[in-house]
Parts: C-alpha cells; structure tokens; sequence
C-alpha cells in the first residue's frame, strides 16, 4: 500500500503552496547561480550537447524549522515499518530544506525544486535527500499541469477515478530535468504509471544526486550516483515503483514504445536553450509515431515551448499576436501538433515568457458542439467547466484556471 511522504509530514500547510511566485526571490538568484548563500552541489560536462550540468543550492524559507519534528516523526514511522528490529535504535533528523536549481551551461534555468536533507543515526552512507513532490515551483510547470489535466478531463476520462487509483493511466514524460514534473504526477495519482524519456546520462545523475529524485526508477547509474540503498523505500512508500527513468532519444523511444498513453508531457530543450525540430516536424518520425502512441479518444499531448523573438509575425495569424509575441518558429510548432491531433489551443504563462500548447483528439474535445457556437468558445468553455474537477481530485494548492485563461488562444 502507498503511503504519501508528503501528506504526512506536511499536514501543517493545510492547501499551502510552497511553490507560490512570490517565493521565486529565495531561488532565483544570479544567472550563473552565485550569490550569498549559494552552494554548487553538482558540477559535470554532458557530452548530449547540453554543455555544463550544474545544479546550486539556496536556502528555503519553508517548511520552518518548527514543522520539522512532523516529518522526523513520519521517517520514524516508515523507518519503523522497515525494520521493526531496529525500531528503537535508529533516529532522524532533519537538517533542513533548499531550492535546488539545475542549469545548463550556467545560464540556463532547466528546473527548480525543493529538497529534504535528513539522516540517520545509525548505519554507513545515512544522508537521504527527498525531493518535495507536491511544490512546482516555476509557473510553466504548473501552467502544464493545469491546462493539459483540465484538457484530458474534458475529453470523457475519468481523472478522479485515476487519482483514486481505482482507474490506471499511463503517462509520457519527455524531457527529465529534475524530475518534478513525474514525481508530482506520480504522487497525486495513485493509479498512473509514468515512463520518463531523457537523452542525457549527466542530467538523470545530477536529480539523483543532487536534487532528491529516487534511484530506483533510473537504471545504469554509475556507484557513486546511490545514495543508501534503502532510500527509495523509506522515502517514498511505493510511488517510485510505478515511475520509469529511460536514458534514450525520445524519436527512438516512441518509435519502439508499445504502450498507450493517456497524455504526453513534453519539455525538451538543449544546452542552447532550442527545442529540438525533430520533435515538431510535422512529417517527421517522431510525430508519426506519437500521433500512433496517444489514445484515439481522449488522449492529450502538453508541450512547454519559449516565446520567440522572431519580428516576422506568424503570417495570417493576429490570435497568436495577442497572447505573446510568437514568431513564426513558434506557430509552426503549434500548427504542426494540431495537424497530428485535430484540436490544439494555447496559454501564457504568467511571468515568464514561456507558452503551453495543448494538443487534442477532436473527436474528445470539440465534440458536441452547439449550433453559433465557435470552436473557441466551446473549447474554453469545456475547459472552464472542468478546472474545478481537476483540483479537487488532486487537492491542488493552486487554482487551474487562471493558467488555463491567460492568454487562450486557439491554433489555427
């Protein structure tokens, strides 16, 4: 039986969201990730193009360190289950939290996390680090969740049912980074199992060992990379079964892939920052194969794309000028997954200049249209209809609509 690491050594928060923009000062920092306070904690070339991997440290605020006992008491209890014989003589402390920030060639943010530092009195190798599943802290990631889940929600699946776990799902992930993005879907649903697809070795070890993902999932990491063998199991109370590390091409992946999925989560960029064409090519392999992998009725593809600065306006296209100023790189993105899908809409996300593409079957989301009414509004409103689903099923510390609304704009 799972047992959920957060919800007990965090009952305190009561809805809190630890990943709120107004915490984005404690890790945003300087772009290189100096500054006072801050810790380099990873540091290692890639040799997948992605330059310098490097992950810094900054201290969190929170959970403050009068909450700390409840998550001492939790590891006890997990700790406990695990070795009764030793119930007595093994304590934990916790030694704090911090917001731990990968980057790419010291420039480019890849991701933000929260992570746990705690021990174990007794035993060798006794430092655990656990990443906080329930914190997203960047604005597109939650952007993601919100928009592709209310998305999946009104194409006719029962999202309730899968978070219960009374209803499997299968989910892609494209693109690891650290590993929030997985870690949070596996956490929230008891019934999903998540395949991730990342082409860099360097990245998959610096979430490892540096920002609290479990091992376990990851297969090959080279000894250094473990921490103690039993962390997963104390940690994580089984999530970390139903979660799948791949360290491959994503075109290669998917073209061998024999599962279906019920949404796909793409976020893919190199050390240049540039989301990769194959990934976008409308007659391309990849698209070909992903078009075959996503369930024909409901399912749902999300993609995290940066706003170009390309001057050339979209050609024919003023919607897309209204929300961002995409260049033509961009649109032809979008326009390529909804040639694939049949329905695809934008959003903004709020205080970044990064944009989320939601790619659907039409037959699930624009069926039922009514007489006057335009695909947009029949969309939005469906959209509209169903965020309250999406984060009550989930217990979401954040609202999903105000993501979804930012900047709606559908591709033509």
């Amino acid at each position: 039986m799972e047992a959920s690491p957060v919800a007990v050594g965090s009952r305190w928060q009561s809805l809190l969201d630890e990943g709120d923009w107004s915490y984005h000062r404690e890790w945003w920092g300087e772009e290189d990730g100096s500054g006072e306070g801050v810790q380099t904690v990873f540091r290692r070339h890639s040799e997948c193009g992605n330059g310098v991997v490097s992950v810094s440290a900054y201290p969190a605020s929170l959970p403050a360190s009068e909450h700390w006992p409840a998550m001492e008491r939790w590891l006890q209890e997990s700790n406990s289950r695990l070795y009764p014989e030793s119930a007595s003589s093994d304590q934990f402390k916790v030694l704090g939290y911090q917001w731990r920030v990968m980057r790419f060639n010291d420039h480019t943010r890849q991701s933000t996390a929260k992570v746990m530092t705690c021990y174990r009195t007794s035993g060798q190798r006794s430092l655990f680090l656990m990443q906080q599943p329930h914190v997203l802290a960047v604005p597109y990631v939650k952007s993601m969740v919100s928009a592709g889940l209310t998305a999946l929600s009104c194409s006719s699946y029962d999202l309730p049912q899968a978070a219960s776990g009374q209803n499997t799902m299968k989910i892609l992930c494209i693109g690891h980074g650290g590993g929030s993005l997985p870690l949070f879907l596996a956490s929230k649903f008891r019934g999903a199992t998540i395949h991730i697809v990342e082409i860099d070795p360097v990245v998959v070890s610096a979430s490892v060992e540096s920002m609290g993902f479990p091992a376990s999932p990851v297969k090959g990491l080279s000894p250094e990379s473990m921490l103690p063998s039993d962390a997963d199991d104390l940690l994580w109370g089984g999530i970390h079964d139903r979660v799948f590390l791949h360290t491959a091409d994503a075109e290669d992946f998917i073209g061998s892939d024999g599962n279906e999925y019920d949404i796909v989560f793409i976020d893919a960029y190199d050390g240049d920052d540039v989301f990769p064409r194959k990934l976008w090519d409308v007659d391309g392999a990849f698209m070909k194969s992903l078009e075959k992998r996503v369930h024909p009725v409901h399912g749902t593809v999300v993609v995290n794309l940066h706003s170009d600065s390309d001057s050339e306006a979209a050609e024919g296209n003023a919607d897309f000028q209204s929300a961002l100023p995409m260049g033509r790189h961009v649109s032809q993105v979008c326009r390529a997954y909804m040639q694939h899908f049949g329905v695809a809409f934008t959003a903004a996300v709020p205080w970044l200049c990064n944009i989320t593409l939601v790619a659907c079957r039409a037959g699930g989301m624009a069926g039922g249209a009514r007489r006057g009414l335009s695909r947009r509004d029949l969309v939005l409103g469906k959209l509209l209809s169903k965020s309250d689903t999406v984060e009550r099923a989930l217990g979401l510390p954040f609202p999903c609509l105000p993501y979804i609304k930012n900047g709606f704009t559908m591709v033509h």
